[in-house]
């Protein structure tokens, strides 16, 4: 039994322990956030348009994006001169999510997702 729990990697002497606060680490900052949320929403976004959604400039946007590309959470895709980026799964965006539903409890009594669910049932 133990042993399973060990190849799964959810247990608190799993190998990936560390390199899942590197994961924690690399999505750290607001604009890598608005990043990954422009990104779940659209098949695969240019730098440009990244950029005007998350109103930073493309160089920034560009800087960040390489991060996240190092940690392979983006993929790119070239058509001619422009690079076109991708969330590579789906697991940095629900990553994302989570962050900021546990973010709306730690400032409101009804957090909006919550809301959402009871009227949507």
């Amino acid at each position: 039994m133990h042993a399973d729990k060990q190849m799964c990697g959810l247990s608190p002497e799993s190998e990936y322990v560390e390199l899942a606060v590197e994961v924690f680490a690399m999505l750290a900052d607001a604009t890598r956030v608005r990043i990954v949320l422009a990104l779940r929403n659209a098949e695969e976004m240019s730098v440009n348009h990244l950029a005007d959604v998350v109103d930073k400039s493309p160089a920034a946007v560009s800087q960040h994006l390489a991060k996240l590309r190092l940690a392979r959470m983006v993929s790119t895709r070239r058509e001619g001169t422009t690079v076109f980026y991708r969330l590579t799964d789906e697991h940095a965006s629900e990553l994302v999510v989570d962050a900021v539903k546990q973010a709306e409890h730690a400032v409101g009594n009804a957090p909006h997702h919550h809301r959402t669910a009871a009227t949507s049932a």
